[in-house]
């Protein structure tokens, strides 16, 4: 599936379903998903490879989430509104 840090993915099964999230880093087998809002860079959400789907090219700027500095997650969630209605009017 070829998922890094920084991707843009949508979650694919679990309560999150058709949500979009940042990849905020990668292991064998889970990602850590952040979204600025309820899962903020402090706190992410651990999911499973074979749930989460790749939804854009367009990457979030890797450096500033290994900065974990608290001003990036509103950075994060416009950055998700951007991708979210961008890949829905595609859509559409």
């Amino acid at each position: 599936m070829n998922i890094k840090r920084g991707d843009v993915v949508i979650a694919t099964a679990g309560k999150e379903k058709n949500q979009f999230f940042v990849v905020k880093d990668v292991d064998e087998k889970f990602c850590f998903l952040v979204d600025g809002d309820r899962l903020k860079l402090c706190k992410p959400k651990k999911k499973s490879l074979k749930h989460v789907q790749k939804a854009s090219k367009v990457s979030f700027d890797e450096e500033k989430l290994a900065s974990g500095l608290e001003n990036v997650n509103a950075g994060l969630r416009k950055f998700l509104k951007e991708r979210r209605d961008y890949v829905q009017t595609r859509r559409d």
